[in-house]
């Protein structure tokens, strides 16, 4: 004798599992906007004299206030040493903060070999 009560527990599992999407999906779509959009924006990681220390500053060129990232990568005087910071925070409209710095941990820094900077608006919130 075979037993189908597996075969309606599958059932009313998958009846469940489609049932909760189909009732999350117009909840979730109306959760989930319109992606904010990243924009580039102006900065400079500079080596600091001594060459012990680097500055990483940007400006947020954007009309609002934002939260901006920007990342910096230097050369050192060894070999396949290529020290490497992301620096993250808000920052207001139209100006220019130093986001953070750093430090050559006992490789002097050469120069700067790659970077980029960029901003998010805020989303608002109706």
């Amino acid at each position: 004798m075979h037993s189908r009560t597996g075969g309606f527990r599958l059932v009313l599992f998958v009846g469940l599992v489609s049932g909760l999407v189909l009732g999350l999906g117009p909840l979730m779509s109306g959760l989930l906007s319109t992606p904010a959009s990243a924009e580039t924006v102006p900065f400079n990681c500079t080596i600091l004299p001594g060459a012990e220390m680097a500055s990483i500053t940007m400006t947020n060129s954007l009309a609002s206030d934002a939260s901006c990232i920007v990342t910096c990568k230097f050369s050192t005087t060894k070999y396949d040493n290529n020290p490497q910071i992301t620096c993250a925070k808000p920052v207001p409209a139209g100006k220019e903060v130093e986001m953070c710095r750093l430090p050559d941990g006992g490789d002097r820094l050469v120069k700067l070999t790659e970077g980029h900077a960029e901003c998010t608006r805020y989303q608002r919130r109706d």
